[in-house]
């Protein structure tokens, strides 16, 4: 559903200091790995910090064109799969503070949401929202557009917390490669 862009920021998940241990090299050649999450589109990327860069898990990254500070290159973007145990565990928490942050992005999408096919909305693609749910949100966004992740929580009784519904959304797609509509990730 989105269109193909790079990704400029990203969310450290893990940092791996010796590398990946199923890296062909010797221990002596490998070098330090960061697993990362794009703020855009969610991608899971490995990154290849600077030498003496001070990098944290949750800390957001330049990755773009220009001069970057903490990171030398992208060395490749990751499956799901790929990801550390820590990473995956860190994951879900990079996820939430990204919606957090964009959250105007998130709050757009419960504004202009529509029908993927005659039977299917997107909002069914959210978890745990069925046909009465989404006919709620459908028609409160009719009298008036939300404004905020709160404004959705007040109006809207059954969703008391919309960041969960985006991140639970973003780790099914992330999850699954299989996965056949992405609302907020590039395949």
């Amino acid at each position: 559903m989105k269109a193909e862009k790079k990704e400029i920021y990203a969310v450290v998940v893990d940092i791996l200091l010796q590398g990946r241990l199923e890296d062909q090299k010797r221990g002596f050649k490998r070098e330090p790995v960061v697993q990362a999450v794009g703020t855009g589109q969610f991608k899971l990327l490995e990154l290849i910090p600077k030498k003496g860069a001070d990098i944290q898990i949750h800390d957001a990254v330049y990755i773009g064109e220009k001069e970057r500070d903490k990171v030398e290159r992208v060395k490749r973007r990751i499956s799901y799969a790929d990801l550390t145990n820590t990473a995956k565990v860190e994951l879900p928490f990079a996820i939430e503070a990204i919606v957090k942050e964009d959250e105007a992005r998130f709050v757009d999408f419960f504004n202009k949401a529509v029908p993927v096919t005659p039977k299917l909305h997107m909002f069914h693609l959210l978890p745990g929202i069925g046909k009465k749910l989404m006919w709620e949100l459908v028609e409160e966004r009719d009298k008036k557009p939300y404004e905020s992740f709160e404004d959705i929580a007040l109006r809207i009784k059954s969703i008391p917390n919309p960041t969960k519904l985006i991140v639970g959304r973003v780790m099914e797609e992330l999850e699954d490669p299989e996965v056949k509509y992405r609302l907020f990730t590039a395949r």
